[in-house]
């Protein structure tokens, strides 16, 4: 009985150490890649950080909701909403799937937002230097 006791606890660990192992590697390839794709500069951080806060990239949350650009809000909306209402624990869902929805929602409305506030601070420069050449002008 002891020897099948131990047994057991030798496979169980060589499982779970296995599985962690496993899920190192794949921590640094994600880590690896995303450093790769981040480029650098302060893009790359803001991006990094919406990563670290929701706890998943952009294409985990793109692959997540279904969709293939960011483009269509409607789009993203409608998605959205289906695969929430659809694993509402009420309904027999599941709360985990249903908060990764959630999770994967939050991070496309963190790139969007970031996307606008890029594109504002764009338009802002191009006013400047338009002012600072009509300034020249006259």
């Amino acid at each position: 009985m002891a020897k099948y006791l131990a047994q057991i606890i030798v496979l169980g660990g060589q499982a779970i150490g296995k599985a962690f192992a496993k899920a190192l590697r794949q921590e640094i390839a994600a880590s690896q890649e995303a450093a790769r794709r981040g480029g650098g500069g302060r893009q790359g951080e803001k991006r990094s950080e919406a990563n670290a806060r929701t706890g998943m990239t952009l294409d985990e949350a793109k692959q997540i909701l279904n969709l293939n650009d960011l483009e269509n809000l409607e789009q993203i909306t409608k998605n959205y909403e289906h695969l929430f209402n659809v694993n509402d624990k009420a309904k027999g869902g599941s709360f985990y799937i249903q908060s990764k929805v959630y999770r994967a929602k939050e991070r496309i409305d963190q790139e969007l937002k970031e996307a606008i506030e890029a594109q504002q601070a764009k338009i802002k420069r191009q006013e400047a230097a338009a002012s600072g050449k009509d300034d020249k002008q006259r």
